[in-house]
Formats: structure tokens, sequence, C-alpha cells
């Protein structure tokens, strides 16, 4: 399991849970995942609503590739370029995506459902988007949100981010199917 800090207060360090309760260890638990996972879907919620607002649809290219990678509704999805992936601003949240680093300064796109928020940098970068676009195509599989969440970082925390199975399905989606 992924270790992490969820917090330290104004006496010093002091390993606390996301319930508030002190820790011995910065070892995220189920009764903990549980507590956070509403967090990660409310941020991820809003940031989608964001992206939908602000976004560009998918080009014609991408609207194809988004339909061999089996995305239902290609229309839906709307691409946002940032100077920088945002994090969560939740501080139990944050460091939880700084230890499983889900979010880095090399991130270069992040999926929310139909929301892709892509770097500035690599706005260009077609085996990203596809990559992005596999996601797209998780959140429609699994039902929402809240669904993908669960699981996706379920395994990010125990298995690890790259090795994770929807990352890899991912990965190997876009080695298989990007020209």
């Amino acid at each position: 399991m992924a270790r992490f800090r969820f917090a330290v207060d104004s006496t010093g360090p002091a390993w606390l849970s996301p319930l508030g309760a002190p820790r011995d260890t910065n070892m995220i638990t189920r009764k903990e995942f549980k507590v956070l996972l509403p967090l990660a879907c409310a941020w991820a919620e809003e940031q989608e609503r964001i992206i939908l607002r602000d976004g560009v649809p998918l080009s014609p290219a991408q609207t194809t590739d988004a339909r061999s990678i089996g995305v239902a509704h290609p229309e839906e999805v709307r691409l946002l370029k940032v100077a920088r992936i945002p994090v969560p601003a939740n501080p139990a949240l944050r460091d939880a995506v700084d230890a499983i680093q889900l979010i880095t300064p090399r991130t270069g796109g992040l999926t929310l459902r139909y929301g892709i928020f892509i770097r500035a940098d690599c706005w260009d970068d077609h085996r990203l988007v596809f990559h992005e676009l596999v996601h797209t195509s998780q959140y429609e599989r699994l039902g929402g949100i809240q669904q993908f969440l669960q699981q996706y970082l379920f395994e990010c925390i125990t298995i690890g981010y790259p090795a994770a199975p929807m990352e890899q399905e991912a990965v190997t989606t876009t080695a298989r199917l990007c020209a």
C-alpha cells in the first residue's frame, strides 16, 4: 500500500488520518479510502464541469480515434489546455495524489469522464490524447465518476499508479491502436 502523510499540525509533525485520528503509520486504510473517495468524486465532478464549460470539442480525427477506442459519446468530450494539471486543494486529497504520484509536474493529461485536461506543451501529442480517451471509455464502461474512481484509485493505492490494471489498459490500448 502507498505510504503518505495526511497532515502536519501547528505543534509539529503529526500523523493523522483524514478522519483526524493520530496514526502510528502513514498507510491509507480501507476506512480512510472510503472517506477520501467522496471528496475525490466531488473534486472530479467540479473539474469536469470546468472543462465541459471552457474546453473545446474533439477534432474530427480525435472523434475517429475516440470511436475506435469504443467511446460511446465522443461528442460529449471536451479538451482543456492548461499550463499545469490542477491538483485538489483539499490537503488530504492533495497528499494522496502526491503519494501515488497521480499528478506531478510531468503529468501531461488527466481525464475526468468527458473532460480532459491537457498540459499546454502536450496539446499536439496525439498519443497522449488517445491514452486519455481510453480513460473516457473506462468511465463509460464502469458507469461514471464514482465507479471509475473507486476502482482506479484503489488500484493506484494498492498496486501503484504505473502498474494499475486500468492504467495499463490505457497504455496497451494506445500502443496497439494508436498509429
